[in-house]
């Protein structure tokens, strides 16, 4: 008897929770970004595969600046509106490197044991 997995499961939203700190410090590797446009820069690129919601995307923002990946900043966008663009830290970028590595890993090792 084959074994399905649907969307119910969860199997991919849980892929893409755990990789949620590593698309947001990927993004501010090219600079600075205020929230939304760091949601819509993160569906842009995967092409609407991350579907970057509030309220998935700013606790994670804020844990990597608690943990000191990212510093945040007040800057001032229009007359009256200001908004809080993120900064990748150094500490940062060498967390991202580490993840980054691991991914590859995970990914080689997972792809060479599916395709076997």
């Amino acid at each position: 008897m084959a074994t399905t997995v649907s969307a119910g499961t969860g199997t991919g939203t849980d892929l893409k929770r755990g990789s949620m700190a590593t698309l947001i410090l990927t993004m501010l590797r090219d600079g600075p970004l205020h929230g939304y446009q760091l949601a819509r820069e993160i569906e842009r690129r995967s092409e609407g595969y991350f579907d970057c919601k509030e309220g998935t995307l700013y606790p994670a923002l804020h844990k990597l600046e608690r943990e000191g990946f990212l510093q945040s900043e007040w800057r001032q966008a229009g007359e009256q509106r200001r908004r809080k663009y993120y900064v990748l830290t150094p500490a940062g970028a060498r967390y991202l490197d580490a993840a980054v590595a691991e991914w590859r890993t995970f990914a080689t090792r997972l792809l060479a044991m599916i395709e076997t």
